[in-house]
Formats: C-alpha cells, structure tokens, sequence
C-alpha cells in the first residue's frame, strides 16, 4: 500500500537518506514536498517525495526502496504512483534527475516513460560536500528527465 504520510508521523529518515545522503537537502524538500509511502504490514519499506518546482511542474526529488527489498518492482511502483498521483492532482509535467553512474535509476525511469531533457553539469559538486560514489564512479552531474502529463 502506497499512502501520503501525515504530519504528525516520524519522516523515514534513513530511508529518504539512501536517496539523497544529505540530511540537510532532505529536510528542506520535506517542509514543501509531499512524501508518500509504501508499507508493508506496517512497516515503511518505500519512500517517494513529490516536489512543486515551477507553475504546472512537479519533480520526484526522492525515491527509495528498503535494501531488503530492492529488485522486486518496488521503486517502479512508486514510480508510477508519483506519476499518477501528479496526473490527478493536475500536474502538466513530471520531472526527475539521478546522478550520472544511476545506470539503474536511468533505465527505471526511462521504462515508466521519462526522457532525459538535460544535464546538470556538477550539480553534485556544487551541492554536496563529500564526493558521492556510486557503481565505483563519482556522481558529478544530475541526468535530468521529464515527462508530459
């Protein structure tokens, strides 16, 4: 089940970080973002956080999936999800971005229907203090992909 969290709830804090490892960004897309999870038998094994970024635009700035839990189509159920979740509250465009070596993230969203539409050249460089490495490369650049609702 994939649901909105509530305000009152504990943020899934260790989940949101294997997404993004910066806990100061998290915090500041959580106050204006939406966060959505996905439970089972209740507990939290994933997390999606819908962001406004421009008139008409909403961008997925995180998603996550429990390690245990990874590789059975859950991150492409939150995927989806997000996307129908922005079609019914009257998004025109979904967008998403995942760092340069996401090999994995990039073929995900590209099944659900994203195209890439930019880079964000060092992006991860201007935005976090300790290099990130990911599949033995340095995440550098954010692939940026969107999609038309």
């Amino acid at each position: 089940m994939i649901r909105r969290l509530s305000k009152e709830e504990t943020i899934p804090m260790s989940l949101l970080l294997l997404a993004d490892p910066s806990e100061r960004l998290v915090l500041q897309y959580l106050k204006r973002g939406q966060c959505y999870v996905m439970e089972e038998e209740g507990v939290i094994i994933g997390v999606y956080v819908l962001l406004a970024t421009r008139p008409d635009t909403v961008e997925i700035v995180n998603v996550a999936v429990e390690p245990d839990y990874q590789g059975k189509g859950l991150g492409k159920q939150l995927v989806i999800h997000a996307i129908d979740t922005a079609r019914q509250q009257g998004w025109h465009t979904i967008e998403i971005g995942t760092g340069n070596s996401g090999v994995v993230q990039l073929a995900l969203y590209q099944k659900c229907g994203f195209r890439i539409t930019s880079i964000d050249r060092d992006f991860f460089l201007r935005h976090y203090e300790e290099p990130i490495m990911e599949n033995g490369i340095q995440v550098v650049d954010m692939i940026r992909l969107s999609m038309d609702l």
